[in-house]
């Protein structure tokens, strides 16, 4: 009997799963009967848009937490596939640092060269997922959203690739019930432009943080001030920027933080205080729980669950590799689930091969380290498998340029350009610097403006 595998998730983890098993199967290989789950309309995860908040059309949490003028905060060399290059797919070299249309734009190309459309059922959100050791088979409950029915199949494998970016973190803080102005979390905001002329208190020290508050900025916030757990970014930031120790608690517009000093007239706070892993559809016995981490626990190659390795987490760590660390996750499970990767025998094993990883991951002394790290990490997926080859060695090399560039220009790293570990063409130079790009639309990266183009 043909096995068969679930996908839960149609976004770049889900997808490279089901690219992993085409590939196989044009190749001539004999797979699994796959079916993938998306509960959004379209395929494409956090990449693809949404105006919308809090709840969907379809009374289901929003899964997007995108917004307007989103571009890639690394350079896009650093996540190509290695089967399909920036190059290929727009039929020309194109800046290192594109807007979210494009990238998203990059993401459905492959997939849709590839033919795995067919695998898909959209607007269908998963509800639970059980297990059944005598039978080992997992029985899927599924609602089709579009036609408000509940269905429920058997699969011999489950590929959980739902992300981890979509259910927000959300502490609270003395006062804030009677803040008078907005809050909001990361996950809601939408439009820099509802901010300008405002002052913006973002609250954490991570990449939302330092985006959202460079998008505000770049259209016309008036202050932007932050406020940290730990430590300050410590970026030369503009003028207006300034960095705080923690809120302590809001009295009116006016906040207070942990050194005694206040910020007044705050008109926004912005919750930038992360995500959590969030698998609802998961029996505790099946759930990853695990704070963002780059090596999750007790998962075996950060994928397999090792107290049931048929359940498959793709995309589960913190991450400077996306796109083509998915990839190997996805190539490396493929092999397990075909026969040929052999997992070890017992739990014991897997454990202790993980808790190795996790023990490396906790003594790591700085960012270039953690590079390191998952650059060790991919490599060793990369192995065992016939992927394409990627220089993993280039890609952690530009990953270190870029931290540095950032470093040396929060508000100008995005107007460098490095050479592709795929084809080695230099990116050219964007025609527009980003603090003047206002329009983040495909056609306007794309196109090169007249003048130039007549040069």
């Amino acid at each position: 009997m043909t096995q068969r595998i679930a996908v839960i998730g149609a976004g770049p983890s889900g997808l490279a799963v089901l690219r992993a098993f085409e590939s196989a199967r044009k190749a001539g290989a004999e797979v699994p009967e796959m079916v993938c789950y998306e509960k959004q309309s379209n395929w494409g995860g956090l990449w693809n848009y949404t105006w919308r908040t809090g709840l969907d059309e379809y009374g289901e949490p929003v899964h997007g937490s995108m917004y307007r003028y989103l571009w890639s905060n690394g350079p896009k060399e650093c996540l190509e596939f290695a089967d399909y290059s920036f190059e290929e797919h727009f039929g020309r070299p194109i800046p290192s640092f594109p807007p979210r249309a494009v990238l998203h734009d990059y993401i459905a190309g492959r997939v849709d060269k590839s033919g795995v459309r067919q695998y898909c059922k959209f607007s269908h959100a998963v509800r639970d997922v059980t297990w059944n050791a005598e039978t080992s088979k997992f029985t899927v409950v599924v609602n089709d959203l579009a036609a408000k029915s509940r269905i429920s199949e058997e699969f011999d494998y489950v590929f959980v690739a739902n992300g981890h970016f979509s259910t927000p973190n959300v502490p609270t803080f003395e006062g804030i019930e009677k803040f008078l102005g907005r809050v909001l979390h990361a996950h809601d905001f939408r439009c820099a432009d509802e901010f300008a002329g405002k002052h913006v208190l973002l609250i954490g020290s991570s990449y939302s943080a330092e985006d959202i508050a460079t998008q505000c900025h770049k259209y016309g916030a008036k202050r932007i001030t932050f406020s940290y757990r730990t430590r300050p970014m410590g970026f030369d930031w503009p003028d207006s920027f300034s960095e705080r120790p923690l809120l302590t608690k809001v009295v009116g517009k006016t906040c207070h933080f942990q050194d005694g000093t206040t910020a007044e007239d705050v008109d926004a706070i912005i919750f930038c205080t992360g995500y959590l892993n969030h698998y609802p559809f998961l029996p505790d016995e099946l759930r990853l729980e695990t704070r963002t981490s780059l090596y999750p626990p007790n998962l075996y190659k950060g994928v397999f669950w090792e107290k049931n390795p048929k359940l498959i987490y793709i995309g589960a760590q913190d991450q400077f590799y996306t796109f083509n660390m998915f990839d190997a996750q996805a190539w490396y499970a493929r092999d397990v689930v075909l026969g040929r990767i052999t997992l070890p025998e017992s739990y014991d094993a897997m454990h202790a091969d993980s808790e190795a990883w996790v023990a490396r991951l906790n003594a790591l002394p700085d960012v270039e380290a953690m590079i390191d790290f998952q650059t060790d990490y991919v490599r060793e997926l990369l192995a065992e498998t016939d992927y394409p080859r990627l220089d993993v060695d280039m890609c952690a090399d530009l990953f270190k340029q870029w931290e540095h560039a950032k470093t040396e220009g929060i508000l100008t790293y995005r107007d460098r350009s490095y050479p592709s570990t795929i084809t080695g063409t230099v990116a050219p130079v964007h025609h527009t610097t980003w603090m003047k790009a206002m329009d983040d639309s495909l056609e306007a990266f794309l196109n090169q403006p007249a003048s130039q183009a007549a040069e």
